[in-house]
């Protein structure tokens, strides 16, 4: 058999191959896409800041979903020094773009640090819910809780905006992301604001009881 035929036979095999491959990949692809999406909208805390990303409490939330079998993927939209009315003016791309099943909001603490109404914020909140419910999504939301120093007035103002939104769109609340976290000092980095690594897992432990039922199809 001459080089040529030789070179030509391999070409087609080859081809074959990559023919019959074609719906293979054609089908995960399609897999990946129809599956349920959480969409996480927050900002630094979820964003992984300081830390490897696949430490992050969201990283961790996509491996304990694969885990426990749950076909959901999870989609990190979340930005360091997102505010409520950043995230806001993103979210209607963002849910056109994924169609989430669930959306979880983790937002509201770089208001509160630059001193922001709180009637903004719960404003801008109830906003972001409404939105997403209307996208046909479950909403989880994520409460904060600023330091003492602003003030007792202005941080049971702040504190109270999440069981606002969460009772009037009666949607399910995390009263305190931070839970168990901001009593361990050793758990945060160096700025003090931002968890280390050993803390996300706590982070998740927070959010999932009020997360998995939202698991469940519409």
């Amino acid at each position: 058999m001459s080089r040529f035929r030789r070179s030509a036979i391999l070409a087609l095999c080859l081809l074959g191959s990559l023919l019959l491959a074609l719906p293979v990949q054609a089908a995960t692809a399609n897999r990946a896409s129809s599956a349920p999406t959480v969409l996480v909208l927050g900002d630094s805390l979820s964003a992984g800041y300081g830390i490897d990303v696949r430490q992050g409490w969201v990283a961790l939330l996509q491996q304990q979903l694969q885990r426990l079998g749950y076909g959901h993927r999870v989609v990190n939209a979340s930005v360091s020094g997102e505010t409520t009315g950043g995230a806001l003016a993103r979210l209607p791309r963002a849910l056109a773009l994924h169609h989430p099943a669930v959306v979880i909001v983790e937002l509201g603490g770089n208001d509160g640090l630059r001193a922001l109404p709180p009637a903004q914020v719960q404003s801008n909140l109830q906003r972001i819910t409404l939105l997403s419910k209307a996208a046909g999504a479950h909403v989880l939301l994520l409460g904060m809780r600023l330091p003492p120093n602003y003030g007792p007035a202005y941080t049971t103002r702040f504190t109270a905006t999440y069981l606002a939104v969460a009772k009037a769109q009666q949607v399910p609340l995390v009263p305190f992301f931070l839970a168990g976290v901001v009593e361990r000092p050793e758990w945060f980095q160096a700025d003090g604001i931002h968890p280390v690594a050993a803390a996300q897992p706590r982070l998740l432990h927070n959010v999932w009881p009020q997360l998995q039922p939202l698991l469940a199809p519409h």
